[in-house]
């Protein structure tokens, strides 16, 4: 079945809240975060052993072309699909959809964020082959929830129906019973409580005909324009339709689009060390401290700690002197500081907002 299936990396993102490193033509996925080698280098390499590049897709933004070329010299060009605008994840996927089922249209999709982080990869590609089998045994929209191991407020969640006499159960796949929101931590405990929450990944497996078949049903203004762009391609005014057909597109994500209203959602029930690496807060979670708990991402020869406790620091060729603090997220870059308390690090995307409302664009 592996065979028969590609892997579609959406790479458009922006990754606000990484912001100062995280920039409009740098985004979070080509940074090197906790390793040597960038976000979306370790995601191809994961997959790859289940499915071969000239199976692999790269959706990504037409802003990150040099940035996607020098960070993968050696990826095919032509497997790089570039959107004209930044549309959410349903014309993503949607797109991607139109090429693959060229090549074969009974294929299954296997959509990864370029993103995350994953430490078990072995078990993590075992997933993703009883996922592949499935789609093609259930005609199913799959998705991937992670076993949620505390009641975090940064992912939303995923109620699964657990069903001991079905084969799926046995396998570890669910009907999905509903999608929920990010929750405050009293609800995110009673998630965890439940035992039948799981945290959503943003991960999908789906045979390509059945994807192109719910965005018809659920979104038949996208797919009316995707039609005309699958018409175009392989023809001269491709890129134009291409551009014409994304601006009367509606940005929205695949989850409130499709998954939340198609009665064919399923969940696989996963743990492989996972994390979306969500913000700054989440990388201080993941990284190795000294015995003050502090974590030094980079140039750390630049960095002075006198009587300093659980801070992460992010330096640059400035000289950082911190002296009598505890939990905070220090960031700088050669045109930007980010100074913030560790436990409101969901809020840097806020700064992003009020750089954008006052056009100061050199800075995103």
């Amino acid at each position: 079945m592996a065979s028969k299936a590609f892997a579609v990396i959406m790479a458009g993102g922006v990754g606000s809240r990484f912001w100062p490193k995280s920039r409009a033509r740098k985004p979070k996925q080509f940074l090197n975060i906790l390793s040597s080698k960038s976000l979306i280098e370790q995601t191809i390499e994961r997959i790859n052993p289940l499915i071969p590049e000239e199976n692999i897709l790269i959706v990504s933004n037409k802003n990150q072309t040099a940035e996607l070329v020098q960070v993968l010299p050696k990826f095919p060009i032509q497997n790089i699909i570039l959107e004209p605008l930044s549309k959410n994840t349903a014309p993503c996927i949607g797109l991607a959809s139109l090429f693959i089922k060229r090549h074969q249209p009974d294929a299954v999709m296997v959509v990864l964020p370029s993103d995350h982080l994953i430490t078990d990869v072995e078990k993590f590609l075992n997933t993703l082959k009883i996922g592949i089998e499935s789609a093609y045994e259930t005609m199913g929209l799959i998705t991937i929830g992670i076993q949620p191991t505390y009641p975090s407020t940064g992912y939303g969640y995923i109620q699964f129906i657990e069903d001991d006499e079905s084969e799926m159960s046995k396998k570890g796949v669910y009907k999905v019973k509903t999608f929920a929101e990010k929750p405050d931590l009293e609800t995110a405990q009673k998630f965890l409580d439940s035992g039948d929450f799981l945290w959503n990944s943003g991960m999908f497996i789906w045979r390509v005909d059945v994807i192109l078949d719910e965005i018809k049903t659920h979104l038949p203004d996208i797919y009316e324009e995707l039609m005309k762009i699958d018409e175009a391609i392989g023809r001269d005014d491709f890129k134009t339709v291409l551009e014409q057909s994304y601006g009367k597109m509606r940005a929205i994500s695949i989850d409130y689009g499709v998954m939340e209203k198609t009665d064919r959602a399923y969940v696989i029930k996963a743990s492989f060390g996972w994390s979306d690496v969500g913000s700054w807060e989440e990388v201080y979670n993941l990284a190795p401290k000294d015995k003050d708990g502090n974590y030094i991402a980079s140039n750390s020869e630049n960095v002075i700690l006198i009587d300093v406790k659980n801070c992460l620091v992010e330096g640059n060729k400035t000289i950082i002197a911190m002296i009598g603090v505890e939990d905070l997220i220090v960031v700088s870059t050669e045109d930007a500081i980010l100074i913030c308390k560790r436990d409101r690090a969901q809020d840097v995307r806020n700064v992003v907002n009020f750089l954008k409302r006052k056009n100061l664009d050199k800075y995103l």
